[in-house]
């Protein structure tokens, strides 16, 4: 498969810490701002965690963590072949008057988002809703535009953004691949 890779293991590293600097810097250093980290799984919940601990030492103040599955959500639920893999979702803490930073890998379309605030309204009112994504890689179809931004990837459709994660591929990098390639 010919992908090129455009974050190794070390980018992924140290744009992490920059998002979890903006974060602090955006959200208050001594807490002021109450806020909570939420990631979008798979991906978006395993990099949550990882800024969730970065914040949390940047700032000196416990921020609640917690990750949601938007399967039922989704509004191409019905046009997916393959059998949907559902999640617990958790969120512990009440969000209600919170900011919740809503953390994924990839942002496209604009749908998982979509999906990811009717999803995170079940569970209360917050304040806010901020968006955290480690790639940016456009085509929007929803209005929504991301707080922080770990890389803007311009893409065309007919390309693939992977992100890849330690703790679920043994590897942490984002690369760019053909779609047909992908799918081959």
């Amino acid at each position: 498969m010919n992908e090129k890779v455009v974050l190794d293991r070390d980018d992924v590293r140290r744009t992490l810490q920059r998002i979890a600097h903006e974060i602090v810097e955006k959200t208050g250093r001594a807490g002021s701002e109450r806020i909570a980290m939420v990631g979008i799984h798979r991906r978006g919940a395993v990099i949550a965690r990882r800024l969730h601990g970065l914040v949390e030492e940047l700032s000196g103040v416990p921020i609640p963590l917690g990750d949601l599955d938007i399967t039922f959500y989704r509004d191409d639920l019905t046009l997916r072949a393959d059998q949907p893999q559902v999640q617990d979702t958790h969120i512990e803490f009440p969000i209600d008057g919170i900011t919740v930073v809503l953390v994924d890998d990839v942002l496209y379309t604009g749908r998982t988002v979509r999906a990811a605030i009717d999803s995170l309204f079940d569970y209360g009112r917050p304040q806010r809703v901020q968006l955290a994504v480690l790639a940016d890689r456009g085509h929007r179809e929803l209005p929504f535009r991301p707080d922080y931004v770990g890389k803007n990837l311009p893409t065309s459709r007919s390309e693939r953004v992977n992100v890849r994660v330690e703790e679920i591929d043994g590897v942490d990098e984002v690369t760019i691949s053909e779609h047909a390639e992908v799918a081959a």
